[in-house]
Parts: structure tokens; C-alpha cells; sequence
């Protein structure tokens, strides 16, 4: 599944628009400074709930990290369990 993306170096989100324009998922980031962003929000469309995307959303996030050299501080509660849980995580953790 493909996140449109929207980044102002303040802030930024990944997120998912259904067929009439509205948001149905959706994960945000605030940046620290230019080594780190704090995830601080994820939400998924009851539609969309049990199919993975809370999940598909992160690893996006992850993969943004990754590339940008990034560290993420999980604010978000659903960011910081999978990070505890998730040990692939381990190198974008700040």
C-alpha cells in the first residue's frame, strides 16, 4: 500500500485518502532537530481496522527513517509498544 507523504521540515505525515478525499489513515511526526523525529500520532479509519495498516503505516515511517538517517522518539502509544515489542526497530530508536 502507498502513503502519500507531506513534510514541511516542522512536521510531516503519511497518509492514506479514501475515493472521496478524506483521510482514512494516517501517522505524523514532529522534528526534533535534523537527526530526529518524534512519531506522536497514529490513527486508522475503523474501516480499515484489523488489515494491517496501523502496521504498514510505521514501517513506512521506518523505512523514511532509515534512508534520512534518522532516529524516531515513539510518543505515539502504538509507536512505542511495537517499538519495545519489535526489535527491527532497534536501529531507528532514539
Amino acid at each position: 500500500m502507498a502513503f502519500q507523504h507531506i513534510d514541511d521540515r516542522h512536521k510531516g505525515e503519511f497518509f492514506q485518502l479514501n475515493e472521496q478525499g478524506q483521510r482514512i489513515a494516517e501517522i505524523s511526526y514532529i522534528w526534533s532537530n535534523e537527526h530526529k523525529i518524534i512519531a506522536n500520532h497514529t490513527w486508522v479509519d475503523d474501516s480499515l481496522r484489523g488489515q494491517g495498516v496501523a502496521r504498514q503505516l510505521l514501517d513506512t515511517l521506518v523505512n523514511f527513517a532509515r534512508e534520512q538517517d534518522l532516529k524516531i522518539i515513539p510518543t505515539c502509544s502504538y509507536v512505542d509498544v511495537m517499538f519495545r515489542r519489535e526489535k527491527s526497530f532497534a536501529d531507528v530508536a532514539a
